[in-house]
Protein backbone atom coordinates (compact mmCIF):
# COMPACT_ATOMS: atom_id res chain seq x y z
CA UNK A 1 0.00 0.00 0.00
CA UNK A 2 1.29 3.49 -0.81
CA UNK A 3 2.17 6.03 1.86
CA UNK A 4 0.68 9.49 2.00
CA UNK A 5 2.96 12.09 0.47
CA UNK A 6 1.80 14.65 3.01
CA UNK A 7 2.99 13.55 6.42
CA UNK A 8 4.68 15.19 9.40
CA UNK A 9 8.24 16.42 8.85
CA UNK A 10 10.83 18.09 11.01
CA UNK A 11 10.68 21.20 8.79
CA UNK A 12 10.98 24.68 10.27
CA UNK A 13 7.46 26.15 10.48
CA UNK A 14 8.70 29.71 11.11
CA UNK A 15 10.99 29.58 8.07
CA UNK A 16 8.16 28.17 5.94
CA UNK A 17 5.83 31.00 6.96
CA UNK A 18 8.58 33.58 6.38
CA UNK A 19 8.75 32.43 2.73
CA UNK A 20 4.99 32.67 2.10
CA UNK A 21 3.95 35.01 -0.71
CA UNK A 22 2.57 37.59 -0.96
CA UNK A 23 3.58 39.54 2.17
CA UNK A 24 -0.04 39.79 3.33
CA UNK A 25 -0.31 36.01 3.33
CA UNK A 26 2.74 35.85 5.66
CA UNK A 27 1.04 38.27 8.04
CA UNK A 28 -2.18 36.26 8.06
CA UNK A 29 -0.24 32.99 8.49
CA UNK A 30 1.44 34.43 11.60
CA UNK A 31 -1.97 35.36 13.02
CA UNK A 32 -3.32 31.90 12.25
CA UNK A 33 -0.25 30.22 13.74
CA UNK A 34 -0.86 32.05 17.02
CA UNK A 35 -4.59 31.38 16.97
CA UNK A 36 -4.24 27.64 16.29
CA UNK A 37 -1.44 27.26 18.84
CA UNK A 38 -3.58 28.97 21.48
CA UNK A 39 -6.75 26.98 20.70
CA UNK A 40 -5.11 23.56 20.40
CA UNK A 41 -2.45 23.96 23.07
CA UNK A 42 -0.04 22.18 20.72
CA UNK A 43 2.98 23.20 18.74
CA UNK A 44 2.82 23.40 14.94
CA UNK A 45 4.26 20.71 12.67
CA UNK A 46 5.12 21.11 9.00
CA UNK A 47 3.28 18.45 7.00
CA UNK A 48 4.89 17.77 3.65
CA UNK A 49 6.33 20.95 2.22
CA UNK A 50 3.33 23.26 2.42
CA UNK A 51 0.96 22.58 5.31
CA UNK A 52 1.16 23.59 8.97
CA UNK A 53 -0.72 21.14 11.17
CA UNK A 54 -1.79 20.71 14.75
CA UNK A 55 -2.51 17.31 16.20
CA UNK A 56 -2.73 14.06 14.31
CA UNK A 57 -5.32 11.35 13.89
CA UNK A 58 -5.47 7.96 12.22
CA UNK A 59 -8.07 7.24 9.55
CA UNK A 60 -9.12 4.04 7.82
CA UNK A 61 -11.40 3.75 4.80
CA UNK A 62 -13.65 0.78 4.09
CA UNK A 63 -11.28 -0.04 1.22
CA UNK A 64 -8.58 -0.75 3.78
CA UNK A 65 -6.52 2.32 2.98
CA UNK A 66 -5.36 4.04 6.12
CA UNK A 67 -3.07 6.82 7.16
CA UNK A 68 -2.51 9.79 9.40
CA UNK A 69 -3.75 13.32 8.95
CA UNK A 70 -3.53 16.60 10.80
CA UNK A 71 -6.50 17.52 12.99
CA UNK A 72 -6.51 21.21 12.04
CA UNK A 73 -4.09 23.19 9.96
CA UNK A 74 -3.46 25.64 7.15
CA UNK A 75 -1.43 26.40 4.08
CA UNK A 76 -0.65 30.00 3.08
CA UNK A 77 -1.06 29.73 -0.69
CA UNK A 78 -0.72 32.69 -3.06
CA UNK A 79 -4.36 32.81 -4.11
CA UNK A 80 -5.88 32.20 -0.66
CA UNK A 81 -5.31 30.68 2.74
CA UNK A 82 -6.33 27.02 2.80
CA UNK A 83 -7.71 25.89 6.16
CA UNK A 84 -8.01 22.20 7.03
CA UNK A 85 -10.14 20.33 9.55
CA UNK A 86 -12.76 23.06 9.92
CA UNK A 87 -15.51 21.75 7.64
CA UNK A 88 -18.20 19.76 9.39
CA UNK A 89 -21.95 19.66 8.95
CA UNK A 90 -22.56 21.33 12.31
CA UNK A 91 -20.50 24.46 11.60
CA UNK A 92 -22.75 25.90 8.87
CA UNK A 93 -24.00 28.71 11.17
CA UNK A 94 -20.41 29.73 11.90
CA UNK A 95 -19.45 29.65 8.22
CA UNK A 96 -22.38 31.94 7.47
CA UNK A 97 -20.89 34.50 9.90
CA UNK A 98 -17.27 34.13 8.79
CA UNK A 99 -17.73 36.34 5.71
CA UNK A 100 -15.84 35.85 2.46
CA UNK A 101 -14.87 32.21 1.99
CA UNK A 102 -15.12 29.31 -0.42
CA UNK A 103 -15.56 25.66 0.39
CA UNK A 104 -13.52 22.91 -1.22
CA UNK A 105 -13.86 19.16 -0.85
CA UNK A 106 -11.74 19.06 2.29
CA UNK A 107 -10.77 22.63 2.99
CA UNK A 108 -12.00 26.13 3.53
CA UNK A 109 -10.44 28.93 1.46
CA UNK A 110 -10.26 32.47 2.79
CA UNK A 111 -8.67 35.69 1.57
CA UNK A 112 -7.08 38.39 3.69
CA UNK A 113 -8.01 38.29 7.36
CA UNK A 114 -9.00 41.96 7.44
CA UNK A 115 -12.39 40.98 6.03
CA UNK A 116 -12.93 37.92 8.25
CA UNK A 117 -14.50 37.68 11.67
CA UNK A 118 -11.52 36.29 13.60
CA UNK A 119 -13.72 35.38 16.59
CA UNK A 120 -15.74 33.12 14.29
CA UNK A 121 -12.54 31.69 12.81
CA UNK A 122 -11.37 30.85 16.33
CA UNK A 123 -14.68 29.11 17.03
CA UNK A 124 -14.26 27.09 13.80
CA UNK A 125 -10.75 26.03 14.82
CA UNK A 126 -12.02 25.04 18.27
CA UNK A 127 -14.87 23.00 16.74
CA UNK A 128 -12.48 21.28 14.33
CA UNK A 129 -10.05 20.52 17.13
CA UNK A 130 -12.76 19.04 19.34
CA UNK A 131 -14.17 17.00 16.45
CA UNK A 132 -10.66 15.74 15.69
CA UNK A 133 -10.59 14.26 19.14
CA UNK A 134 -13.60 12.17 18.19
CA UNK A 135 -11.66 10.81 15.22
CA UNK A 136 -9.06 9.34 17.56
CA UNK A 137 -5.96 11.47 17.89
CA UNK A 138 -2.66 9.66 17.65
Amino acid sequence: MTQNLTRPTDGDVAAFIARAEPAGRREDAAVLLGLMTRVTGEGPVLWGTSMVGFGQYRYRYESGREGDSLVVGFSPRKASMSLYGLQHHDVAPLLARLDPHKLGVSCLYVGRFGRLDLDVLEQLVDAGWRRGGLAGRV
